[in-house]
């Protein structure tokens, strides 16, 4: 039922005028404190614990005279911190298409079309469409108007809205603040009304711009997962500093080398340091918002990626998000009569339902938006095309927009002779219903028909006419005396895809709870078609209103479809579903919609319809308002939740033979098996591994057969580190086994270095592979696609050889070569310290 400005006659910039002008002025945007360039980057990376220990380990070599270890260590603080780097840029390159997306939208008129774009590509001259719930897109004058008030506290600091008026074309631009100024301004807010405004200013030149206010649209904020991680960082750190000093003095008092000791230490501090902890938690939500992106969901808030999988409930709105929104007439009700649309294209229109029509569309606008006016403007057209109830020459005075208080508009015309106005109304059936000041008897009867129509699934309108004679127009709708017309009830098919979404919710524990303006019988019809549980079970907004919350909070656990429901009782539904534990997901478009999303604990705005008020206080926004794009959003947060866990269990059970084994010869006045070098080398596999394979695998089998997350459940639970641990140590004991046997057997130190290296490396891709999943084997992750493995596993295959067999880098990693048979005990050792695992998943699974 929205009403917008005429922009008939109005034919704005054509598309290569606004192109020249985007070119010449550039974005409308302000410069944002978050992007940080290339340089900034590296200069982080530069302060980073493992840069410092890498360059400080290559200090030390040169120290001792070892230049060739030296230029070898500080080749790879570049070639970790180039790793690093790539994975860094890919970051801010997801954060950056994220900004992009989520930057205000803009409705504008080019070549005589109205056109959504984002806001950032509005340029002057542009004119600029504003309806309830927008964020002014730039600075401008007013056009034309009707009850356009805007919030302008953002610049004045005033709370009150203040109306605008149509400008002159005579008054002097201004500053903000004050009433029935013909100004409007960028980044404040539309609270009423509609209007159209011509772009005078955008960017760095608005008033915004002016102040220096950078806006930023995707919030970077610490996360619990964030909290969690910085803990372990800080214990682990301060572990591994600590045994790191007590390594440096051990070996300077027993083997009396006090910078030999600096290098055990540093190689000690660099295998127990969990710099990789933070990094992949950055990578893993920024990533994870990204590909949720793709999936035609926006993510505004990075905690939402981690809420996404633990979503207990989904609350959606019917139209638009179950239904496509494509409207069509279906049934006419007037003085008794039904005449049903449906398979009669071809048939006329009988006399008796003309005036219903007619009306209808003169409460419409004559260029429509709305999807059931766009329905209504077709069958005008339709059956009532060069018959005397089509008006085009007639001249819209005055419209009565929708309200809170009354759900109907009206719009007042006067037809070329004059002769008095003529008013046309329509809404919903109540609002109509009290406009007409419709007796109990007619009420009543008035009941059937709209049960009726409401029990086929169709959304409902009434219509009514007026005619007024006097020269002043009343002040508000209800001092015309209105004479009831009828109704006309409106198709909006399911989305195909909808009964689908709602299995797989249903698989995954999920309840879905529909929320809808429209009749109780209307909903339960949708929700037939669509298989929603508990379909027979509705509560209406007029039972919400007297329920007290301990009542509501008891309905709502079994109930699942909630109708008559306006935007300020969403609010109280959210509250009682979170009274009962629930984590909620809360979809919504509208202005009043913003209260609700900013309590549920996943807010989804609608990226096509919503307003901007409802975006700015969502989580996430729907770019193609399905409710199937929210199924696929729960599942892909399952899966980078999962796939998180992975990455932080292999990277605590591969430090553990990594500490282990540079910490125990210290202990124990063994040759050391790991220097500096080795430590660089495994970072190049550990790095990858855990940002960029483990990121990049897909959900497992059961992530949508199994129920949601508990979000209290910690990330690093006992069971999670326990068998990280076990896995680390049966790599640590098979790695020293592989040592010690070298070296009874008169092997040698480089001997057993190179051996014992290599079990670890083979172990480590070990690692990596049975890590992909913890319930199903190896052979039968090879089976799932993942690029990025077959890239680290090949790499690390390849600079393995070089280092065993290219003398000169045999020499910087104290290496002997090593024979087929070596290299098969190796092989075999590798395997073995994995197996154990393997087995433990299959048990797991019987």
């Amino acid at each position: 039922m929205a009403s917008w400005p005429d922009i008939s006659g109005l034919s704005g910039l054509s598309e290569k005028e606004a192109a020249g002008r985007l070119a010449e002025e550039g974005y409308n945007e302000l410069p944002s404190t978050r992007r940080r360039s290339a340089l900034a980057i590296a200069w982080q990376l530069a302060r980073q614990p493992m840069f410092l220990l890498l360059v400080g380990g290559g200090v030390i070599y040169l120290a001792l005279g070892d230049v060739r270890e030296s230029l070898m260590l500080l080749g790879f603080v570049f070639v970790v911190m180039g790793i690093t780097f790539y994975q860094e840029r890919k970051t801010e390159r997801a954060l950056e298409a994220l900004r992009e997306l989520s930057s205000p939208r803009a409705l504008v008129i080019r070549d005589g079309l109205e056109k959504r774009i984002a806001g950032r590509e509005v340029v002057p001259g542009d004119i600029v469409v504003l309806a309830e719930g927008d964020r002014v897109p730039a600075d401008g004058v007013v056009l034309s108007c009707v009850n356009l008030s805007v919030d302008e506290s953002l610049l004045t600091g005033e709370s009150a809205p203040v109306g605008k008026a149509v400008w002159d074309r005579a008054t002097i631009w201004s500053r903000p603040g004050g009433e029935d100024l013909p100004f409007v301004y960028s980044g404040t807010l539309v609270v009423c009304g509609q209007g159209l405004a011509r772009v005078r200013a955008t960017g760095i030149r608005t008033e915004i711009g002016k102040i220096g206010r950078a806006l930023e649209t995707v919030e970077v904020e610490e996360t619990l997962l964030e909290k969690e991680t910085g803990k372990w960082v800080r214990r682990l750190a301060v572990l591994g500093l600590s045994l790191s000093a007590v390594a440096v003095v051990l070996y300077g008092l027993t083997r009396g080398q006090w910078l030999d000791g600096l290098l055990a230490g540093i190689a000690l501090a660099m295998a127990m340091l969990p710099e990789e902890f933070p990094v992949v938690l950055t990578v893993f939500l920024a990533l994870g918002a990204w590909r949720i992106s793709r999936r035609r969901v926006l993510t505004r808030r990075v905690p939402a990626v981690e809420a996404l999988g633990s979503a207990t409930v989904l609350c959606v709105d019917k139209t638009g998000t179950l239904t496509l929104n494509r409207m069509s007439v279906r049934k006419l009700f007037t003085q008794g009569a039904f005449y049903n649309l449906a398979g009669a294209a071809a048939e006329p229109l009988p006399e008796g339902f003309h005036e219903l029509v007619e009306f209808a569309i003169l409460a419409s606008h004559r260029e429509p938006f709305d999807p059931m006016e766009s329905a209504l403007k077709r069958v005008g057209d339709h059956h009532l095309n060069g018959t005397e109830h089509l008006h085009d020459d007639w001249t819209l005075v005055h419209e009565y927009p929708l309200s809170r208080a009354l759900l109907s508009v009206a719009r007042v015309w006067q037809s070329p002779g004059g002769g008095g106005f003529v008013t046309a109304a329509k809404g919903a059936p109540e609002a109509i219903a009290d406009l007409c000041h419709l007796d109990g008897a007619r009420m009543e009867a008035l009941a059937q028909p709209i049960y009726s129509m409401a029990g086929e699934g169709l959304r409902i309108l009434a219509v009514a006419k007026a005619t007024f004679k006097q020269p002043g127009l009343p002040g508000a709708q209800h001092d015309f005396d209105f004479q009831f017309l009828g109704l006309v009830g409106f198709a909006d098919p399911l989305r195909p895809a909808v009964p689908e979404a709602i299995r797989e919710c249903a698989g995954a524990r999920i309840r879905v709870v529909m929320i809808t303006g429209d009749y109780p019988g209307t909903a339960q019809n949708i929700a037939r078609q669509m298989g929603l549980a508990g379909g027979d079970r509705c509560v209406t907004g007029a039972e919400i209103d007297r329920m007290d919350d301990a009542e509501l909070k008891r309905r709502v656990q079994t109930v699942n479809i909630f109708a008559r429901v306006v935007p300020e009782q969403k609010l109280r539904l959210v509250h009682a579903l979170k009274a009962n534990g629930e984590i909620v997901a809360m979809t919504g478009d509208g202005v009043n919609d913003a209260p609700a999303l900013k309590a549920a604990h996943i807010g989804i705005a609608m990226g096509g319809r919503g307003t901007d008020v409802a975006r700015e206080a969502s989580s996430l926004v729907l770019l193609d308002d399905d409710f199937s794009s929210i199924v696929e959003a729960v599942k892909l947060g399952r899966r980078i939740f999962d796939n998180l866990k992975k990455a932080l269990a292999y990277i605590f059970a591969i430090h553990v033979p990594i500490a282990g084994l540079s910490l125990l010869p210290v202990l124990f006045q063994w040759p050391l098996i790991l220097f500096p070098v080795h430590i660089a080398f495994l970072e190049l596999i550990i790095d990858p591994a855990c940002s960029v394979v483990f990121e990049a695998e897909p959900e497992e089998e059961d992530a949508m057969r199994r129920p949601p997350r508990d979000p209290k459940e910690p990330l690093f639970d006992a069971r999670t580190v326990g068998l990280s641990v076990i896995q680390g140590l049966s790599v640590l004991v098979i790695a020293l086994a592989v040592f010690a046997v070298a070296l009874l057997r008169g092997q040698g130190e480089l001997d057993a270095r190179a051996l014992t290296f290599t079990t670890l490396i083979v172990a480590n891709l070990g690692l990596i592979l049975t890590n992909r999943s913890w319930s199903r084997t190896i052979l039968a992750t090879l089976k799932s696609p993942n690029g990025a493995l077959w890239w680290v596993v090949g790499g690390a295959v390849v600079f393995l050889g070089l280092a065993l067999y290219v003398p000169f880098l045999r020499g910087l990693f104290r290496f002997s070569t090593l024979h087929a048979e070596d290299l098969a005990i190796c092989l075999a050792a590798g395997v073995v310290s994995i197996l154990w695992f393997e087995a433990f998943k299959l048990l797991a699974r019987r």
